[in-house]
């Protein structure tokens, strides 16, 4: 690959890895395919072991952070339906307030969605906070995923 192809490929993960912490758009799968570009056009043990690492890690990080939120939530005692307001009132302060207002919406739905449910502030508050925590720790989840699909990468950098 020429090396301005791999500083493209390099641009491109940086992009992704932001998108895996703002949750914007779809991180690490853009860090994923960028890294698979990469490790197919360059071939070889080096290049197909690094896009197996970048695709296993990324879809491993995927199916994990959905499990741990829906276990977390559930042990919190935060149905689906709440999340699911919380989402949809996400989306729409994404629209409404450029860059804030989807964590806006988020927090915002999923409290008065508890609010309603529950009656009482302070327990829909902590359900509230249970749901940040549990978003949090998904992030963290995609974004390891995503940097180790990136160390991956930068490993195959330095044998080629």
């Amino acid at each position: 690959m020429s090396p301005l192809a791999e500083v493209l490929v390099g641009v491109a993960v940086l992009v992704g890895l932001v998108g895996a912490v703002v949750q914007i758009y779809p991180g690490s799968l853009i860090v994923m395919l960028a890294v698979a570009t990469w490790g197919i056009v360059t071939g070889g043990t080096v290049g197909w072991v690094v896009t197996v690492v970048a695709v296993v890690s990324v879809l491993v990080a995927a199916v994990a952070k959905y499990l741990y939120a829906g276990k977390y939530l559930q042990a919190a005692g935060v149905p689906n339906r709440t999340l699911l307001v919380g989402g949809v009132l996400g989306v729409v302060g994404f629209f409404v307030v450029p860059v804030v207002g989807l964590p806006l919406g988020f927090v915002l739905g999923v409290f008065l969605s508890e609010l309603q449910r529950l009656r009482v502030r302070d327990a829909a508050w902590r359900a509230t906070v249970s749901a940040l925590k549990a978003t949090g720790l998904t992030i963290l989840i995609e974004l390891a995923g995503a940097m180790l699909a990136t160390g991956a990468w930068v490993v195959g950098l330095l044998l080629t």
